[in-house]
């Protein structure tokens, strides 16, 4: 099957309206995702206790890690996916979605059996007190379960949105994220199953949502096919090469979040830990909105430069980074002039401490939020034109290595929570690194060397 380039608008429709038409559904539908942990959050922060809170916390750069996976495949293999369709290759493009899926699915199940199997060992290296292991396990073994399915939905919403079905990924994330709110009111308060109910509240939405995606096998308007037999899984390795920055960014956020995790423990216990969460799902939103604008960049980029259009390629760009500009103006705001808002919003008002502390944290993170929508954007860039190695770097630079290094370094000089300034400081010293990359490999330069 053959598409002509003159029905793709990617390749020849208006810069902005077409970029809207992919960046709107694409950042509602990672908004949704984020809504199942975000709504948990709420629920648990306000009707259950700051101590679930925390637990919920600490179990994040765990599960970061199934999430990095199901990241580098379903970005790597739709950039790829995506520069065959710029080809008119749909058959490589369907084999390339058919590998990807069976990899996931098996990748998702090897990864909740191992979870499951080693349950006390990994609750004691994320470092959880002995107060939160009894709160913890019977969310922990549900969320185990549920991480199949959303992997796997994950990889069917990247690959859906490239066959140009914006409009069910988004209906699929919107459904779920609605059914979880409604249930998590259920579970929570009316039946009061504290952070078990928020899990099945979690499992059962998913649930819904990985269903209607599946319902894209149904269309007779896409144009890949799920090959049981798609011979050459050698590909498989170049797609997690070209989606390896992603990899790394996820992974890297969840050891980020795990040596937080460790120092907040040490220096302001339990309180400090349901304190971060509030920053921690702010940046989550952010991270969010951000990937979803780049994630529709990603697939604008990969078949133009499939096409070997440098133009429009930067014109893209150049759209995607200024709307980031103006949301990060806009979170920034929020959290300077709207603090107490989002810290009640996450911490009952009987948690006086970690309220107060969360408000002393915000003043020291929130110049993060100007610099870190613009790493990713460039980061993932560079992931679409398949440059991953660059791109690496970037996510390495952002993720591990300055914020890891410079949490080390000032929670040794600086006295109390005033450590937390490395993040802002890492994602600054990065954008530095994320200019002179992308300007070494500029839109003109990569599809000169691709013709």
């Amino acid at each position: 099957m053959q598409v002509s380039p003159a029905d793709n608008a990617p390749l020849n429709g208006p810069i902005i309206s077409t970029f809207i038409r992919y960046a709107i559904p694409s950042v509602l539908g990672l908004l949704a995702i984020t809504t199942a942990s975000i709504i948990d959050g709420i629920f648990v922060g306000q009707f259950v206790s700051a101590d679930g809170l925390a637990a919920i916390t600490l179990l994040i750069p765990f599960f970061t890690l199934a999430f990095a996976i199901a990241l580098m495949l379903s970005i790597g293999g739709a950039v790829r996916a995506g520069s065959y369709l710029g080809q008119g290759k749909i058959e490589a493009a369907s084999a390339i979605f058919s590998k990807c899926l069976i990899t996931v699915f098996i990748a998702g199940l090897l990864f909740m059996s191992f979870s499951l199997l080693l349950d006390q060992e990994i609750l004691n290296l994320l470092g959880a007190p002995d107060a939160l292991k009894m709160l913890v396990l019977p969310y922990y073994h549900i969320l185990c379960v549920v991480l199949v399915i959303q992997m796997t939905s994950m990889l069917l919403y990247y690959f859906i949105r490239l066959d140009n079905q914006q409009t069910l990924a988004t209906f699929a994330l919107i459904a779920g994220a609605l059914i979880n709110i409604a249930l998590n009111a259920t579970f929570i308060i009316g039946l009061e199953m504290g952070l078990k109910g928020a899990a099945w509240a979690t499992l059962a939405s998913q649930s819904v949502q990985i269903l209607i995606l599946t319902s894209y096998f149904l269309s007779k308007q896409r144009r890949l096919t799920l090959i049981l037999r798609p011979g050459n899984w050698s590909e498989i390795s170049k797609v997690a090469y070209n989606g390896l920055s992603e990899f790394v960014n996820e992974l890297s956020g969840g050891m980020v979040i795990f040596l937080l995790n460790w120092l907040l423990v040490f220096y302001q216990g339990i309180n400090g830990l349901a304190a971060f969460a509030v920053i921690n799902y702010m940046i989550f939103i952010s991270l969010m909105i951000y990937y979803g604008i780049a994630d529709a960049l990603h697939l604008l980029i990969s078949q133009n430069h499939g096409a070997a259009n440098a133009k429009r390629i930067r014109d893209f760009v150049f759209t995607a980074l200024a709307l980031i500009v103006m949301i990060s103006m806009f979170l920034i705001s929020v959290l300077l002039l709207c603090p107490q808002w989002l810290i009640q919003l996450f911490l009952q008002d009987g948690a006086v401490e970690s309220q107060l502390l969360s408000a002393q944290f915000i003043q020291l993170v929130w110049p993060l939020f100007a610099a870190n929508g613009l790493n990713i954007t460039l980061s993932i860039y560079l992931t679409a034109v398949q440059k991953p190695l660059p791109s690496m770097c970037l996510a390495l630079s952002r993720g591990l290595i300055l914020p890891v290094g410079l949490l080390l370094l000032l929670s040794a000089w600086l006295p109390n929570k005033q450590f937390l300034i490395a993040l802002p400081l890492a994602e600054w010293l990065t954008f530095i690194l994320a200019l002179l990359l992308c300007w070494h490999f500029s839109p003109s330069k990569v599809t000169h060397k691709a013709i």
